[in-house]
């Protein structure tokens, strides 16, 4: 296995920058997940790490090798990508063996590497059928199967479960998970889905704009966000924003206030938060909850609609300021549309960003 280096990596097209000076570090066995919006350039950094596209500036290493200018088939890397790239006239052993026959494998070293690859991924059943005969996960499976056999230092991911149901998602995102464990190998994983990556993630990367925003563990990154995107991108349902004008100052303490908040005082985590100036307070759907009274950090607003999924109940509600917000509640409840709601959070579950 290997450890991953990106150090000042850039990619440029003519004269549009897409990477715009990337510094990464991937630990041997580490499970890393690159996300961010459509465009963020997530995609063509793990090409550049597959070499399936050059660099224009920066060094690339993997294990002790810099490996700017190697072709992908000496990088020790395999890649399992969004469409599963499966041979349709060639059976399940012959898709997963077919690395292993261009590169001269014995036909004992193929076999034995299948039926590794199957057992690893449950599919020894499936080994004579044709891609016809699989469903949308079972195709995946055979993906990575193809990439098993390679023996890679390194896995690399691009959205591999984006073509798949929703319940297949979980399924797959599990045998992901589980892989990893049993390998032990280096992994690094392209998503959007926030989600998928605060379940399978080591280590998260969060990109923008060619720029990355933040990199931590999941649980770093959704309880001490950096700033207002990695805020309102990791979490679901994301994080409400509200502009509260900043009262005083005290220390590392805040009070605030708006139309729709009670005067609170909170702990603040970010620079450039100042008396009497503007800061915008974020507060995860998940903290709030109902509250008769008024008070301190107590939000007040109107209902407008109610989902109930059962185990959780979401509500929108609009404040009296006219903004929209958004409450998760870990419960089946009732709420009448149209009526007034005052919502609790605590202090030390928020977040005070500089505007």
């Amino acid at each position: 296995m290997a450890a991953i280096t990106l150090k000042g990596l850039k990619k440029s097209y003519g004269s549009a920058q897409v990477i715009k000076g990337v510094d990464i570090t991937i630990d041997d066995g580490e499970f890393v997940v690159f996300v961010g919006p459509s465009g963020c350039g997530k995609s063509t950094l793990l090409r550049m790490i597959a070499g399936l596209e050059d660099i224009t500036d920066g060094t690339l290493t993997i294990g002790d090798r810099v490996v700017n200018d190697l072709p992908p088939k000496d990088r020790g890397v395999a890649m399992v990508f969004q469409s599963y790239a499966i041979f349709p006239h060639m059976t399940v052993r012959e898709n997963v063996a077919f690395g292993l026959t261009i590169s001269g494998a014995s036909k004992e070293e193929k076999d034995a590497k299948v039926a590794e690859a199957a057992r690893i991924l449950q599919m020894e059943h499936l080994l004579d059928r044709r891609p016809s005969q699989l469903s949308g996960g079972q195709r995946q499976r055979v993906a990575i199967g193809r990439a098993i056999v390679r023996k890679p230092k390194v896995f690399l991911f691009d959205e591999p479960l984006s073509n798949l149901d929703a319940a297949l998602r979980m399924d797959m995102r599990m045998e992901i998970g589980k892989l990893h464990q049993q390998l032990g190998a280096t992994m690094v994983y392209v998503t959007h889905d926030q989600v998928e990556a605060m379940t399978l993630a080591d280590k998260i990367v969060v990109l923008k704009d060619g720029l990355v925003q933040q990199i931590g563990s999941p649980m770093d990154l959704y309880h001490r966000p950096e700033n207002l995107f990695v805020a309102g991108f990791l979490g679901s349902p994301s994080m409400n924003f509200l502009d509260v004008d900043v009262v005083d100052v005290s220390g590392d303490q805040a009070t605030v206030r708006n139309a729709a908040l009670d005067t609170v005082t909170l702990t603040i985590r970010h620079s450039g938060i100042v008396a009497g100036g503007k800061a915008r307070l974020g507060v995860r759907p998940q903290y709030l909850s109902p509250d008769a009274e008024s008070g301190a950090g107590v939000l007040h607003g109107k209902i407008v609609l109610t989902e109930r999924l059962g185990a959780e109940t979401i509500i929108e509600a609009m404040t009296t300021d006219g903004k929209p917000l958004i409450v998760a509640l870990a419960r089946d409840a009732k709420f009448a549309i149209g009526s007034q709601i005052s919502l609790r959070f605590d202090p030390e579950f928020s977040h005070l960003f500089a505007v």
